[in-house]
């Protein structure tokens, strides 16, 4: 296949607020992802709440739509997800190869990839790493993870960018995840009692219901900020990487 022309890219069925952050020569890109948007629908008739607003093929993880009447059906493959209330990055390609290869790297640990937490309270030291065992449970579509009584082993590199003075005292980390398990970076958040701001599966929820008010958003504030790897197709190398700059409320309340 070759890769899509532009038009491809400038005709995208974008979902409320999803912009295009990055495409390269082989049909590979970004898309940052606004809170409250789903990285794909999940039932029937949540296409407009989505990052494309068109069909999605669960089996085979790709968006399907028809460009112009009369013209052939084109795909778009997810590589990642993000749960809705989180912000940021989202992969994607648009040639079923190059989707499995950056799959594999994802599987193969080989993608770097960075997030921005704002949590309630201050880590007691600039920087971390956090080793967690999860027990990860996925029933009826929902998925819940527990620290200290599983077997599934959660790394993290935590730095703190800044901590702010003022009351509520919340601090900006940045989380850097050497594994990809489910909920991950919330559920070590919130063991080290700093639960990220918003979040309402493990969060503080009266402190979530207090900042909401004097933020003005009920959002959770956790946003996938940078993701970059290199990758082998159709034998040459390639290095791809894509940034979201986290939205203004990350550091309006510092």
């Amino acid at each position: 296949m070759s890769a899509p022309a532009e038009s491809f890219w400038a005709g995208l069925p974008l979902g409320r607020g999803v912009t295009l952050l990055a495409h390269d020569a082989n049909g590979l890109a970004a898309l940052a992802k606004p809170a409250g948007v789903l990285s794909h629908p999940n039932a029937g008739g949540d296409e407009p709440w989505s990052l494309l607003t068109v069909r999605y093929t669960l089996d085979g993880e790709f968006y399907e739509w028809t460009p112009a009447k009369g013209a052939a059906p084109v795909r778009l493959w997810l590589l990642n997800r993000l749960d809705s209330a989180t912000s940021g990055v989202v992969l994607a390609a648009a040639d079923e190869k190059l989707a499995a290869e950056i799959r594999a790297q994802f599987k193969r640990k080989q993608v770097r990839k960075v997030y921005q937490a704002l949590v309630f309270g201050a880590p007691r030291q600039a920087a971390e790493h956090w080793s967690d065992r999860l027990a990860v449970v996925k029933k009826g579509g929902l998925v819940r993870a527990t620290p200290g009584v599983g077997r599934v082993p959660a790394e993290t590199r935590m730095s703190v960018v800044r901590t702010g003075r003022r009351e509520p005292r919340v601090s900006l980390l940045r989380l850097e995840p050497q594994t990809g398990r489910s909920h991950q970076l919330r559920v070590q958040c919130a063991k080290r009692g700093l639960p990220i701001v918003g979040d309402q599966t493990y969060g503080n929820f009266p402190r979530n219901r207090e900042f909401a008010k004097l933020a003005k958003t009920k959002r959770m504030f956790l946003h996938s900020l940078e993701t970059g790897f290199e990758y082998e197709f159709q034998g040459r190398r390639h290095t791809f990487a894509a940034a979201a700059p986290a939205p203004a409320e990350f550091t309006a309340c510092l």
